[in-house]
């Protein structure tokens, strides 16, 4: 599911519909003039919410459109390096946001990616071959993206997201 970080960070589902999910992709679709920071602590709560598992459209630049929103790219990618949240190569030719020039960075960090075609009808599937150009240039090997694991590995790397989710881990990281 895509759910919509609201204002505050949090997600639009409460946590008793995210956690039915196997995949949650969190992403902002309103309130794009918010300042730097506050756009930030936004971003950052939601990368910490359990059930996230891949930020989506990280700047919410529209080429030729609009500019993306003023965030410290930094401080998210250190973010989703540390929860294990992988980062959307938006494939769809108005977007091509993550921005391939935090590429190398992010591959620094430790981040995983996702490709995705952001579609809204199925004959906008094949927009996955702009994710993987923009992959491609910013040099993103496939074993970093989830959407080209082999299918035992991914279903690994899912059901390491459930447990993070888990009552257990919630736990875990109101202690720490």
């Amino acid at each position: 599911i895509e759910s919509d970080i609201l204002a505050d960070g949090s997600l639009d589902y409460p946590n008793d519909v995210l956690k039915s999910f196997d995949l949650v992709i969190a992403s902002i679709h309103s309130r794009f003039r918010m300042s730097e920071r506050e756009q930030t602590e936004r971003i950052l709560k939601a990368i910490a919410n359990p059930h996230t598992s891949i930020l989506g459209h990280v700047t919410g630049r529209q080429l030729l459109r609009r500019p993306g929103y003023e965030v410290d790219m930094e401080a998210i990618l250190k973010a989703c390096a540390r929860e294990g949240v992988a980062i959307e190569i938006n494939a769809n030719p108005w977007r091509l946001d993550m921005d391939w020039r935090w590429c190398a960075r992010a591959l620094e960090l430790g981040c995983l990616f996702a490709i995705d075609p952001d579609a809204h009808a199925t004959d906008e599937i094949d927009n996955l071959r702009w994710g993987v150009l923009m992959a491609r240039k910013g040099a993103v090997p496939a074993d970093r993206v989830i959407n080209a694991l082999g299918a035992k590995d991914f279903g690994r790397w899912l059901a390491g997201r459930k447990q993070r989710s888990s009552p257990a881990a919630a736990k875990r990281r109101r202690a720490a």
